[in-house]
């Protein structure tokens, strides 16, 4: 999921102009609860000619795709971004892992996770599905194509060619089209990609952040994870797939400041169409032809739903859902495990007795993921905030972004 910046938060009529995209979050959200809940509270009411999961997942994807360079070009500060960035996304993550280890004595940690140091090496860089290794909690595979996208922004900024998303959008598709037809596992195995990511990973962070090497490290991290895109995940196509529908999120912004137009996003949008019908690994129900394409549909149609409403005033419940939507995000599938081995298989209940059981489910989860955002997320960008504030250069900085010292 993602991450992006909340924007309700933010005061006057960009507040308002921007809360569309915190409804969104919102509703991605609770399309991805309801993917992993349904199956357990209300199996029959899961539907199964779309995937609800990957239909909130897309959506996520086309709002980091839309704000993230937005902000890293309105900030035209990489250290400062970045700053922001790691207090947006490590407190809860960090909060997140901890709590599933220790409740590891009563729920085993997932058999995906590897036993090795590697699986520590991949969950600090948050590289997991590019460098093929399970997270702690299953939502947090999507943090990795999130990452991804930043460092890939990042080493675009600073080389000044960060405006060409249309044309990003349609290479990345058809990067996914070509890893289908020839890609079937990982070029690159072993757990040897994660701890040398997770190395220059931090290397790299910090040489952007304090502005040393910076733009090195920029074209460094940028090169490395488009690397592990291709070569690395699990699904090479797949997470190629992901970055064209961030890229073509961006051509979405560009096209509304009428700096670009729409053409790039239908071809991008075709492409991705188009990746899982010829690919070697595309065996899952929600990548046939008919259910992906009909996601695909539902998810474009509702971001592109927010963007004709963008004007007109959000129901409030939806932006506050959006607020604590990365909580909900990484805390609702823990959750469900836990309520899934206290009270057993929940299939098994009376109707009624399932619909209580989720309705307590539902409220649990959303007063803990206010709780998490009030006294996680947001002292942690607060203090992000005052952080960048001091390393921020008294100077606009350029697209190139000489680098300052740190």
């Amino acid at each position: 999921m993602i991450a992006a910046q909340p924007v309700t938060a933010r005061p006057g009529a960009k507040a308002s102009r921007l809360a569309w995209l915190d409804a969104l979050r919102g509703i991605g959200a609770m399309a991805v609860v309801a993917e992993h809940a349904l199956p357990w509270f209300m199996p029959s009411l899961r539907p199964y000619w779309f995937n609800l999961g990957m239909y909130g997942v897309l959506v996520f994807f086309l709002v980091s795709g839309y704000i993230i360079p937005a902000s890293l070009e309105k900030r035209g500060d990489v250290g400062a971004f970045w700053v922001s960035r790691v207090f947006r996304l490590y407190p809860l993550y960090l909060l997140v892992i901890a709590l599933v280890l220790v409740m590891a004595f009563w729920v085993p940690v997932r058999q995906v996770v590897p036993r090795h140091p590697s699986a520590v090496a991949a969950h600090v860089s948050m590289l997991l599905d590019v460098v093929h290794t399970g997270a702690l909690a299953d939502p947090m595979w999507t943090l990795s194509y999130e990452m991804v996208f930043y460092l890939l922004v990042t080493a675009l900024f600073v080389g000044g060619v960060h405006r060409r998303s249309g044309t990003l959008a349609i290479v990345f598709g058809a990067v996914a089209v070509a890893a289908g037809l020839v890609l079937s596992a990982p070029l690159l195995p072993g757990p040897w990609p994660a701890i040398a990511t997770c190395v220059l990973f931090l290397a790299g962070l910090a040489c952007l952040i304090t502005g040393r090497f910076r733009t090195v490290a920029a074209y460094a991290l940028g090169l490395m994870a488009l690397v592990l895109l291709v070569f690395g995940s699990f699904v090479p196509w797949f997470g190629a797939a992901i970055l064209a529908v961030m890229f073509t999120g961006t051509a979405l912004y560009r096209w509304e400041k009428g700096t670009a137009g729409l053409g790039p996003v239908v071809v991008a949008a075709t492409l991705v169409a188009a990746a899982p019908v010829w690919a070697i690994q595309a065996g899952w129900w929600w990548v046939q032809p008919d259910v992906w394409i009909t996601t695909m549909v539902l998810a474009g149609g509702t971001f592109a739903l927010g963007m004709m409403l963008r004007g007109r005033r959000v129901p409030g419940a939806l932006t506050w859902l959006g607020l604590i939507s990365y909580s909900v995000y990484l805390v609702h599938h823990p959750l469900l495990k836990y309520l899934n081995a206290l009270a057993g298989d929940l299939r098994s209940l009376t109707p009624i007795a399932q619909a209580a059981v989720a309705l307590g489910y539902l409220v649990a989860l959303l007063t803990l993921s206010w709780l998490t955002y009030r006294f996680v997320e947001a002292p942690a960008q607060a203090l992000g905030r005052r952080i960048s504030g001091r390393l921020s250069s008294p100077r606009p900085t350029t697209a190139r972004d000489i680098p300052v010292p740190g």
